[in-house]
């Protein structure tokens, strides 16, 4: 199984930078950083939290607030990209369509609440982008959904290194 050792690559770098870095990498995100911060780092819990917290919704935001203007730009300038995204809506929307029935504008909250890798934290983004959530209700959906993860992560490392 392919693994990164965080610890290594930001070994000289303060933990609290390391921690918000870690927690910007794609995949890994807070499911990673929080243990790191936690066990290696040995950060207090508050800080542990607080910095994956902050450096997972830096990517999440910018997700968020320019996917849809690069997409739209690349769409009218360039055929494939139009094709691409034409392409990606269609199946994405066919996908997902029967959650977003559901769950509506919550889903996006569901997506990046869920701490399992390749679901959560920059699925919800993507989500919201793909069914045209608007900016003023999936921000607030997507910064909620960061929170819990990142509860979610802080119990089970500290369930984990407990013993329990």
């Amino acid at each position: 199984m392919f693994s990164i050792d965080y610890s290594h690559i930001f070994a000289n770098f303060p933990p609290e930078l390391a921690t918000f870095l870690i927690a910007m990498v794609p995949i890994s995100e807070l499911r990673a950083s929080i243990p790191i911060a936690l066990k290696i780092y040995e950060l207090p819990v508050w800080s542990a939290y607080l910095w994956s917290v902050l450096g997972n919704l830096v990517p999440m935001i910018l997700i968020v607030l320019i996917l849809a203007p690069v997409a739209d730009f690349l769409s009218r300038h360039i055929k494939l990209f139009q094709k691409f995204f034409e392409w990606l809506f269609r199946h994405t929307r066919h996908r997902g369509e029967k959650k977003f029935e559901k769950w509506g504008e919550f889903a996006v909250f569901i997506l990046t609440a869920t701490p399992i890798p390749l679901l959560g934290g920059w699925t919800g983004p993507l989500a919201a982008f793909v069914f045209d959530i608007k900016l003023k209700k999936s921000i607030p959906l997507i910064i909620l959904g960061c929170m819990t993860a990142g509860v979610i992560v802080t119990i089970v490392t500290l369930l984990s290194v407990n013993g329990f």
